[in-house]
């Protein structure tokens, strides 16, 4: 078995290309997606489905080489706060890409480099900080190709690289697979609800308001002394515990061990809507999560989320708000009620004057168990993401360091 050395990328057959310059004459809304600095994200790299695009007609033998492919790893040459990401490309079957200007792409020679051990560690936090620290290094941060390329990695022989990067695939492509699946769950509650009571409700519901059925907390204004380290403390949900569009963001946890009033707290499953937003898109402000399961039973939530429950006398389910509070109408009218200048604001009669129409008891009911049944499943899914993440990411740095060895 081969000894662990580190050799730089430039001389084991690893070369680079850098990005077209497309002009903005060049975009489009039709044909192929142009992969920019913001499709990097958390190792992946996705296609933006509102991004701009380039026309199949101007594939020439200029701009063909340029082309990308599923799997192909990219990194950030340029960016604030983004310089040195990298992340792999994630295409349907038969799906193209253009790599654009200030993104690069790793090429491999597949003889004394594979392309998915170069990503395992490329994405480890000892090397996203190395690269991110060399091109923020003076002025605007920047990496060129014979920086990136001078990187020095832990090398072995190709098929060491190539079992060490089969371990690491193989829990990745289950934490994908139970991804895909809460999508899917996630997808049928939506449009469960959708055809229940949007496309199908009936003419005779009551309308009615959000303040009729929910009550909406106030959350902790903390101070930052009372911030502690993981597993120290309470939980405390935060704004960063929304994703933009709705969802709870595990990576956004907070804990907590100052003092808190017991209207503070939050439980499994209840709804948090965020209530802040620097500027006005809309991308987060007035979107919910909920709690999950995974920190334990209580928890704590900060000032930049309201914490909404519906109140004794409704038959409205969480399962039931957590979806209407996503739908077009409502979140037109939470918009509608938002102020400020820098910073969006969304005040609790805001939140609570939108306007619908009540469906019955028991559709709603019904609704909750199969919904309910769905979430069940769902952060079953995401107790084993979590586990099995934490597994590759305490055995990626064993594997590269020859602590753990594979054959």
């Amino acid at each position: 078995m081969s000894e662990i050395i580190e050799k730089p990328l430039n001389e084991i057959g690893c070369s680079f290309l850098s990005g077209f310059a497309f002009k903005s004459s060049d975009y489009s809304n039709k044909g192929i997606p142009l992969i920019k600095i913001g499709n990097i994200q958390n190792r992946v790299v996705t296609v933006d489905s509102n991004g701009d695009r380039i026309s199949e007609e101007l594939i020439n033998d200029r701009t063909k080489r340029f082309l990308l492919s599923n799997n192909d790893v990219l990194i950030a040459m340029t960016g604030q706060g983004s310089v040195g990401r990298v992340g792999k490309l994630k295409l349907r079957n038969g799906d193209k890409a253009f790599l654009n200007q200030r993104v690069g792409k790793f090429l491999c020679d597949e003889v004394n480099v594979n392309k998915d051990y170069l990503y395992y560690i490329l994405t480890t936090n000892k090397y996203q900080d190395y690269l991110f620290n060399t091109g923020a290094g003076s002025g605007q941060p920047n990496l060129s190709p014979e920086l990136i390329l001078k990187t020095e990695i832990p090398w072995v022989e190709y098929p060491e690289q190539t079992a060490i990067a089969s371990v690491l695939s193989s829990l990745d492509d289950k934490i994908d697979l139970l991804h895909r699946q809460n999508a899917t769950l996630e997808q049928m509650a939506e449009t469960l609800f959708r055809q229940w009571f949007v496309e199908e409700a009936k003419e005779e519901w009551e309308e009615t308001t959000l303040e009729n059925h929910t009550e909406v907390f106030r959350g902790l204004s903390y101070k930052g002394s009372g911030l502690s380290e993981i597993g120290v403390g309470l939980p405390m949900h935060n704004l960063n515990s929304v994703y933009e569009g709705g969802g709870y963001k595990y990576e956004g946890i907070k804990f907590y061990k100052g003092e808190y009033k017991e209207r503070h707290l939050v439980n499994t499953g209840d709804i948090i809507v965020t209530n802040t937003e620097q500027g006005h898109e809309f991308r987060l402000i007035g979107f919910p999560a909920i709690v999950p399961d995974y920190y334990g039973l209580k928890g704590l939530f900060s000032q930049h989320i309201y914490k909404l429950i519906p109140i004794e006398d409704s038959y409205l389910s969480n399962e039931f708000l957590y979806y209407l509070l996503m739908t077009s109408s409502v979140r037109e009218q939470i918009i509608a009620a938002t102020n400020g200048s820098t910073v969006n604001m969304l005040a609790i009669d805001g939140l609570q004057r939108p306007e619908f129409k009540l469906p019955p008891k028991d559709l709603v009911e019904i609704f909750t168990t199969i919904v309910y049944s769905y979430w069940k499943k769902k952060y079953a899914n995401q107790t084993q993401i979590r586990t099995l993440t934490s597994l590759r990411d305490t055995l990626l740095p064993k594997l590269m360091s020859g602590e753990v060895r594979v054959v």
